[in-house]
């Protein structure tokens, strides 16, 4: 299957509220109405394969600082293959240059987020948000989403963290601790069996 992601146009909106509206409920998001995803089709970035839209997310600006990954979805029978990741890696890249300094979410599956890199924080932290959908939402205090946010600055990578092992010769040895382990120098002089009581900060 060869995908491929591009900037949507207004002609992707019917396919965009289509997969919006048939994976609300498996991927708890919120409703979108056809004239609201035509009106700000712009915004999102789409993958297709064959000519059919399988994923989308848009990149809502909330204020001149903060930008919202917003109705990010991908059809069931295309899940498995990064692409949800590709898209928010993207709409970071985007954000960054366009001058963001924060990139948020609002989601009922954090893990997928902080695996990018994104911190869980408190709804308050994200004002521009509460502000300009919380306030007004039937389900506002009571939504059960997560707010997720990432610091935007050039040179920053939204992605996967590295893995917190590193593999020597197919053995796992974790990163060294910095502050932590200490190296114990042999003092000169010191006779067999004495303690040593001299320790170098690693």
């Amino acid at each position: 299957m060869t995908i491929t992601f591009r900037q949507a146009s207004v002609a992707d909106a019917a396919a965009i509220h289509r997969l919006i509206a048939d994976n609300l409920e498996a991927g708890h998001l919120l409703p979108r109405t056809p004239a609201d995803v035509q009106e700000h089709a712009a915004r999102f970035l789409v993958a297709e394969t064959d000519g059919a839209v399988i994923a989308c997310a848009e990149l809502a600006p909330l204020s001149a600082a903060v930008a919202e990954v917003r109705s990010l979805v991908v059809d069931a029978p295309a899940r498995g293959r990064h692409i949800g990741p590709r898209l928010v890696a993207a709409l970071g890249a985007d954000a960054t240059s366009r001058g963001f300094q924060t990139l948020c979410a609002f989601t009922h599956e954090p893990g997928h987020f902080v695996r990018l890199g994104f911190t869980i924080v408190p709804h308050v932290w994200v004002p521009e948000k509460i502000a300009h959908d919380c306030t007004a939402c039937s389900l506002f205090r009571r939504c059960g989403q997560y707010a997720v946010t990432l610091a935007l600055r050039a040179g920053v990578y939204v992605g996967p963290e590295p893995p917190p092992a590193v593999i020597y010769g197919g053995r796992a040895v974790a990163p060294r601790r910095p502050h932590i382990e200490r190296l114990h120098v042999e003092t000169t002089g010191r006779r067999r069996g004495e303690p040593d009581r001299q320790a170098v900060p690693a």
